[in-house]
C-alpha cells in the first residue's frame, strides 16, 4: 500500500469531502419529480375535462329528448267562435278550429271505407232466397252510402286545400263572407246562404 495514500492531508480532504457526498446523495432522493408531478396533474386535469364534458353531453341529450310545452294555442270553441266579431272572420284561430274539424272528418270518413270493403269481403252467401235478398239490399244500401261520403270526402279534402291557400270561408260567386254558422253547420260550403238558394232556385226551373 502507498505510504502516501495514509498522510494526514489526504485524510482530511476524505473526511471534508464525506459529509458533502452525503448530503448531495439525501438531497437527490427527497427532491421530488417535478416532470412526473406535472404529469400526475395533468392526467387528473384531463380526467376531470373528461367527465365535466360528458356530465355536459348528457345533460344536453336530456334538454333535447325531454318534450317542451306545446307552445300551439288551444282551439276555440263553437261558442267562442260565435262570440267573436265581424272583423275576426277567418283569423288564424278560427281557421285552426275549421281546419282541425275537417281533418277529424276525413278521418272519420276514410276510416268508414274500410270498414264497409271489409265487411264486404266477409260477406257469406247463404241457400235461400229470401235471407240473400234481404243482404244484397242492406250491401245495396251500404255502398249508396259510402258513395255519398266519397262524394263528401272530396269536398272535406277541397275545403282544407282552401284553408291553406287563404280561401276558405269565402263565396265562391260573390266573395262575401259565407258565415260562421253556416260553416259550422257544413264545414264544406262554398256559397253564402243566399247564394246557395240562388243557385238550387235555378235548379229547380231550368233544371241544370
Amino acid at each position: 500500500m502507498n505510504k502516501s495514500d495514509h498522510s494526514p492531508g489526504k485524510r482530511a480532504l476524505a473526511k471534508k469531502a464525506a459529509p458533502q457526498a452525503a448530503k448531495a446523495g439525501g438531497a437527490g432522493e427527497s427532491k421530488p419529480d417535478s416532470r412526473s408531478a406535472k404529469t400526475d396533474d395533468e392526467k387528473t386535469g384531463h380526467v376531470k375535462k373528461t367527465a365535466v364534458s360528458k356530465v355536459s353531453e348528457v345533460a344536453t341529450k336530456t334538454s333535447k329528448s325531454t318534450p317542451t310545452a306545446s307552445s300551439e294555442p288551444a282551439l276555440l270553441t263553437e261558442a267562442q267562435i260565435l262570440k267573436m266579431s265581424d272583423k275576426d272572420y277567418m283569423n288564424a284561430a278560427q281557421l285552426a278550429f275549421f281546419k282541425a274539424r275537417l281533418q277529424q272528418l276525413e278521418i272519420d270518413l276514410l276510416k268508414n271505407a274500410g270498414e264497409t270493403t271489409e265487411h264486404l269481403r266477409e260477406t257469406v252467401l247463404v241457400p235461400d232466397p229470401a235471407d240473400r235478398a234481404t243482404i244484397e239490399e242492406e250491401h245495396a244500401l251500404e255502398l249508396r252510402t259510402r258513395d255519398r261520403e266519397r262524394k263528401l270526402l272530396k269536398k272535406v279534402q277541397q275545403s282544407i286545400a282552401a284553408i291553406d291557400a287563404g280561401e276558405y270561408g269565402w263565396c265562391e260567386e260573390t266573395g262575401e263572407p259565407i258565415g260562421i254558422p253556416r260553416l259550422l253547420a257544413r264545414p264544406t260550403a262554398t256559397l253564402s246562404l243566399e247564394a246557395q238558394q240562388r243557385r238550387e232556385l235555378k235548379q229547380k226551373l231550368y233544371g241544370d
